[in-house]
């Protein structure tokens, strides 16, 4: 007998609505809920190969201890209970001798982390951090800039937009399944698109216009953008004299940045650009500026994240169809939110992060903090030491610069431990791997979806694990009452977890059965254009921020050109697919095959200059540290540039079948460990350069 079961997607950060269809006890079929009008029955490749994460017999089993040294992959299997005595011990040793701030947690973040959140301070640590840092800081602390709002704040009307401009952001490969409906159905309407980036992603054959931008230089082709429709008045003036401060002083700022400035940092011609500020003028206020996604990557990231907002500020664009929208929560829609498990916790003691994020940083949200910032506390044991690290599904070897030198570092820290389905590269360096189900094997905590129509969402368990595994909210309530702490996590089933979270609303269990999610609005919430609020003091939209300013970043900042790469040597760029997720599923056993292994992307007129053709085996090189691809000569990469996936290259031996294959991006990164944007607090992780040379 067949039967449906409405869940939630695990297999990247977006989690789209999913059905399973489950016929004798067994997965037979995953697509996406059609009940949720945006999504339909689509789902992306990643999500499609589900049924083969599960039945994959190359990762974690059962939890697992290390017998050997760190990284040798000597482990003994244990029981669940040993693993959590070996842990409780573990714990209450480096608690005693140096406190509870003593201990990190590195999470893939997401909105299922509340109970992780609550797991650190019931512990009594302040330092719970996610994999922010190498992703949207330097846009979430751009937007706290000008909106005083971080940047999940404004989302993002794409199907009624004329006009839609994408700085790097590879919509239709690093996807949200949704936000690529939208998108499509916009250009499909005939919005323009805009793309801006220099490597050619099949982002930019959605375009009607693409700009092969030289490397590093997105600050320099915003400020030529803004001087010049400030010049011709191509903004919504009414808009900025009711909402925005410091309009003048943006304008004196820009006096210097011309169109013809511009081109020449840029290549992008003052033609070009006078004739797209015309066509922005013309489509506003129905524009979109993407402040980005994942923008750690050059020392001025944050100001040119920090002027996009600015253009969509003074395009007019906010609160309105075919532009930027205020996410509804259940409190536009009358109803009460779910209740925080991690609010029901006393605030660690400690003050003081270890990457003192609020504090030497007071610029920088404390909530997900700096992962990179608190190596210091563990090299060092400054300002004060950190000895335990806690790991949920994130991979810190690969996502930050230097695994080699992050792994010298992590040689310092008495316990690690790992929460995944997979052996990465970080969990094979744990001491302890605690497997997690996979998401069909998997309840989680429920979760809030805002949005036009905001409401609740549930995951839940679609069929039994097959394996030894055990879901995280089980993990770590676990872990807190054999430490002490039960009173915090006094969860018995998740039932009681949902059952606390829906306490305040009148909303009940079993009204998620019949689609998985609850609408708490009919019609599509907006509100009045003439009634904003923004989060800053003043409760405008700041062009030059006093606050922010007082905490020493500047807030128009002169541009500096970037380092151009010496004669031989090319800006390292990398990147993904549409279906990969970073370095998660290569060895998966549907989607290794359709990733393969990567190539070195290089510019026709680079390649000519050292003697390489497409298939030639090149070396790259950056210091003492080497690695050999196959070349993909190609235009659709600007000359300066080169540009692997990422992902690959991986060492851990039980991933057969991507071990060995290609090379890593993140060992190039020489110096980046520490190498960060001082406004934003991001890695500058495209920053480097690497040598090319052809293999005879």
């Amino acid at each position: 007998m067949k039967k449906t079961v409405y869940s939630i997607c695990g297999m990247c950060a977006v989690r789209c609505p999913v059905s399973v269809t489950v016929e004798g006890g067994k997965p037979v079929w995953v697509e996406g809920n059609s009940n949720d009008g945006g999504m339909g029955k689509s789902l992306c490749a990643k999500g499609g190969a589900t049924l083969s994460q599960r039945l994959d017999t190359q990762r974690p089993t059962h939890p697992m201890i290390r017998t050997g040294e760190r990284g040798e992959g000597q482990w003994r299997e244990a029981t669940w209970d040993e693993a959590f005595d070996y842990i409780t011990e573990k714990l209450q040793g480096i608690i005693s001798k140096y406190g509870a701030r003593s201990i990190i947690f590195s999470d893939r973040g997401g909105p299922f982390a509340d109970l992780r959140k609550a797991f650190m301070k019931a512990l009594g640590s302040p330092n719970y951090h996610n994999h922010d840092c190498t992703c949207g800081r330097n846009v979430n602390h751009a937007s706290k800039s000008v909106y005083g709002l971080g940047r999940k704040g404004f989302a993002y009307d794409y199907k009624n937009a004329s006009h839609i401009v994408l700085f790097g952001r590879n919509i239709t490969e690093a996807l949200k399944v949704k936000e690529v409906k939208g998108f499509l159905k916009g250009v499909n309407n005939g919005a323009h698109v805009t793309y801006v980036d220099p490597l050619a992603t099949n982002t930019a054959s959605k375009a009607t216009r693409y700009w092969q931008i030289k490397p590093g230089t997105d600050y320099a082709l915003l400020l030529g953008i803004t001087h010049y429709i400030l010049k011709k008045g191509f903004y919504d003036k009414d808009f900025v004299k009711q909402y925005v401060n410091g309009i003048s002083k943006l304008r004196d700022f820009l006096k210097p940045y011309t169109p013809e400035w511009a081109e020449k940092e840029t290549g992008i011609s003052a033609e070009e650009i006078m004739a797209f500020c015309q066509e922005i003028n013309n489509d506003r206020p129905k524009v979109i500026f993407h402040p980005g996604w994942m923008l750690s990557r050059y020392s001025d990231s944050f100001y040119a994240s920090r002027m996009i907002h600015v253009l969509n500020a003074i395009m007019g664009s906010i609160e309105v169809p075919g532009g930027l929208f205020y996410p509804k929560g259940p409190g536009d829609a009358g109803s009460a939110g779910l209740k925080s498990i991690a609010g029901n916790v006393p605030a660690p003691e400690e003050k003081e992060r270890a990457d003192g994020c609020g504090t030497r940083y007071p610029q920088f949200d404390k909530g997900p903090g700096m992962l990179h910032l608190a190596y210091e506390a563990i090299d060092t044991g400054k300002p004060y030491p950190v000895k335990a690290n806690f790991i949920h599904r994130h991979n810190p070897l690969i996502a930050l610069p230097e695994t080699a030198e992050q792994r010298r570092i992590w040689d310092k820290l008495e316990l690690i431990v790992s929460t995944d389905v997979y052996f990465s590269e970080s969990s094979w360096y744990a001491d302890v791997i605690l497997p997690e189900n996979t998401y069909i094997e998997r309840d989680s905590i429920l979760r809030t979806e805002k949005g036009l129509k905001p409401g609740f969402g549930r995951r839940q368990k679609c069929v039994e694990p097959i394996n030894d595994t055990m879901p995280g909210w089980q993990i770590y309530t676990e872990i807190a009452k054999r430490m002490g702490k039960g009173e915090y996590m006094p969860f018995e089933s998740i039932e009681d977890i949902w059952n606390y979270q829906l306490q305040d609303t009148d909303i009940k269990i079993e009204d998620f059965d019949a689609k998985g999610f609850v609408k708490l609005a009919k019609d599509p919430i907006w509100y009045d254009r003439d009634k904003l609020k923004f989060g800053t003091e003043s409760g405008k939209i700041e062009i030059v921020n006093k606050k922010w300013e007082d905490m020493g970043v500047q807030c128009l900042k002169p541009y500096v050109a970037p380092q151009a790469p010496a004669d031989g040597s090319f800006n390292l760029l990398f990147g993904r697919r549409g279906y990969q997720t970073h370095g998660m599923h290569h060895n998966n056993p549907i989607l290794a095959e359709l990733l393969g292994t990567n190539k070195l992307w290089m510019n026709p007129q680079a390649a000519k200059k050292i003697g390489i053709k497409s298939g030639d085996e090149v070396e790259i090189s950056a210091g003492d540290t080497k690695g050999v691809l196959q070349a993909k000569v190609t235009d659709f990469i600007h000359p300066q540039a080169v540009f692997m996936l990422h992902g690959f290259g991986t060492d851990v031996p039980a991933r057969e079948r991507s071990y060995g294959r290609g090379v890593a991006d993140q060992i190039f990164m020489k110096g980046k460990l520490t190498d960060w944007d001082k406004a934003g607090g991001s890695p500058t992780l495209q920053g480097c350069f690497v040598t090319v040379k052809a293999l005879s």
